[in-house]
């Protein structure tokens, strides 16, 4: 199908959910891995006036299970006459597929996008090991990264190419090219416009989260709210320490990325090193 003929069939679809079937997403936490999005995510749902997914924290519609088509990512969300103010999901791969993105355009042009974004090299090092554990990596973390490259090469053609080719390399292994934030928040600015995107630093997510549920809640249109429910979800058990050659290998990788990061607007933080 044509991406003119998709939008013309998303559009149909949306008129008649509408009128009284579905309430569709009105936000869309992105990611990115490893960076809090789960956390983010469910305190979000602890608001009054938020609905949930069927699916929970998410459906992966937008990024592997695109295949389903429309009707069913509509049919995960609550009726419209359930009272609430609005629902949405997430998925830390949203960010990074590089389909997602356009295909989030195309079936929902005025969602809300919310990124949650942590440091980079923390966020490589806890990246590895969640894939270690879940049994997708057998590699020790630098060998890894040296091998990222080779990984990678042709994997971004080859979704585009085929949206059905699984691309295991691209979703699980990319340690490094997930941290390229700028490149990535650059994309949605694109597509949807700065006003429509927020930007929260996962580290001060965690350190004030109430300051910072304050501003994702005044981002998507929703009265203040206060729980005691904030907790950390989904984190890493205890996976070591990275060696200093390591950190520095990874710092001045990241280095110029993060000030590509902070010139950009709607971010006002950045992370810095001591080597």
């Amino acid at each position: 199908m044509s991406r003119r003929a998709m939008g013309s069939t998303i559009g149909v679809l949306q008129s008649r959910l509408a009128r009284g079937e579905r309430l569709l997403p009105g936000y869309l936490v992105v990611g990115t891995k490893r960076g809090g999005s789960t956390s983010l995510a469910e305190w979000i749902t602890l608001h009054p006036q938020v609905g949930e997914s069927r699916s929970g924290k998410g459906t992966h519609y937008f990024d592997v299970n695109f295949g389903r088509g429309f009707r069913w990512y509509a049919a995960q969300f609550p009726k419209v006459d359930e009272g609430h103010a609005i629902v949405g999901e997430s998925s830390p791969y949203y960010m990074f597929h590089p389909l997602s993105p356009q295909r989030i355009r195309a079936a929902l042009p005025d969602v809300k996008i919310v990124m949650c974004l942590r440091d980079p090299v923390a966020r490589a090092w806890s990246h590895h090991a969640y894939e270690v554990a879940r049994g997708h990596e057998d590699e020790p973390f630098e060998r890894a990264l040296d091998l990222e490259e080779s990984r990678l090469a042709g994997e971004e053609a080859r979704i585009v190419a085929d949206p059905d080719y699984p691309a295991d390399h691209w979703r699980y292994h990319a340690y490094l090219r997930r941290g390229h934030y700028a490149e990535q928040l650059q994309t949605f600015h694109d597509l949807f416009g700065q006003d429509q995107v927020l930007v929260v630093q996962s580290e001060a997510l965690f350190a004030d989260p109430h300051g910072q549920m304050d501003r994702v809640f005044a981002f998507l249109g929703l009265e203040p709210h206060r729980s005691e429910q904030l907790e950390a979800r989904n984190a890493n058990r205890p996976y070591g320490e990275m060696t200093r050659e390591t950190f520095a290998r990874l710092a001045d990788y990241y280095t110029p990325l993060n000030e590509q990061l902070r010139a950009m607007p709607g971010v006002e933080f950045t992370w810095h090193y001591d080597r």
